[in-house]
């Protein structure tokens, strides 16, 4: 009989038919791809400047950052107190 396949060698039927497009049949003026900011993102986090890079964007990224740094605390705070009163017995 020899070895036959247990898997069927043939493709499925398409389950939706679109097209796609590669990029490289696209024109390069479609307004949809917008302009590479990877270029100019690299310059800004790579400049020399000290800064973290989690703070080198500037306002928003400090926002960010001090609000992390704000619900960080309070929810340890928060879970302290809650130990705290866990960790008392109840007045009958």
């Amino acid at each position: 009989q020899g070895l036959k396949p247990i898997v069927s060698t043939e493709s499925p039927a398409l389950i939706f038919g679109t097209t796609t497009k590669l990029a490289s049949d696209l024109p390069a003026d479609d307004s949809f791809l917008g302009k590479n900011k990877v270029p100019d993102l690299q310059k800004v986090f790579q400049r020399a400047d000290g800064l973290p890079v989690h703070l080198k964007r500037g306002v928003p990224d400090k926002l960010l950052y001090r609000t992390t740094m704000a619900l960080t605390i309070g929810g340890t705070i928060y879970c302290l107190v809650a130990l705290y009163m866990a960790s008392q017995p109840r007045n009958q």
